[in-house]
């Protein structure tokens, strides 16, 4: 679903005006990435079987693998949920604010993504997705597609661009630890 800028679309229950790009929701669509927009695509292996399916959903629903990472997550919501907003925070300085836009929680797939709102440095919507496959293998997907917003994410560049892939792959072996010493107890 796009959305027209200045307008006040709803989409569930979020007004789609307040994102800070047209291609609201996006990160559904396999491979797809706007124009004028960065891709990202990330996958983890972060262990086998049903257990390890439910605890990496868990810590992903809950903030638990955001906070693991060294994020601040600032949200009333106590879960990912549809419309939720939260607040990253990088070393207590870089704040970004994002609206929860799409969940998924099916069998075997679980995730949700969220998209960027004002004052985030950058613009675009990032997918956190874990799938067991047919054989019990649980993997974490990060997707996603930005551009930048601010003066100091443009003056970054490329280095930008690869501290976000820098973050998806920590995000997958934060997640395979806390999956694995959840195991051990």
């Amino acid at each position: 679903m796009k959305a027209t800028p200045g307008a006040a679309l709803r989409w569930g229950l979020m007004s789609l005006a307040d994102f800070t790009y047209e291609d609201v929701g996006a990160t559904r669509k396999a491979g797809h990435c706007p124009e004028g927009f960065h891709p990202l695509h990330v996958r983890t292996r972060i262990g086998e079987g049903e257990e390890v399916f439910r605890r990496a959903s868990r810590a992903l629903f809950s903030w638990e693998m955001h906070r693991a990472v060294g994020l601040g997550i600032t949200t009333d919501a106590e879960r990912a949920t549809e419309g939720a907003d939260v607040t990253v925070t990088l070393g207590g300085v870089l704040k970004a604010p994002c609206r929860v836009v799409w969940t998924l929680e099916e069998s075997r797939s679980t995730g949700w993504a969220y998209g960027t709102l004002p004052g985030h440095p950058e613009c675009g919507e990032e997918a956190f997705v874990i799938n067991r496959t047919g054989d019990g293998t649980v993997w974490l997907t990060i997707t996603a597609f930005s551009r930048p917003a601010k003066w100091y994410t443009r003056a970054g560049g490329p280095a930008a661009r690869g501290l976000q892939h820098a973050y998806a792959r920590r995000c997958g072996a934060v997640l395979r630890k806390l999956c694995a010493a959840e195991e051990e107890l």
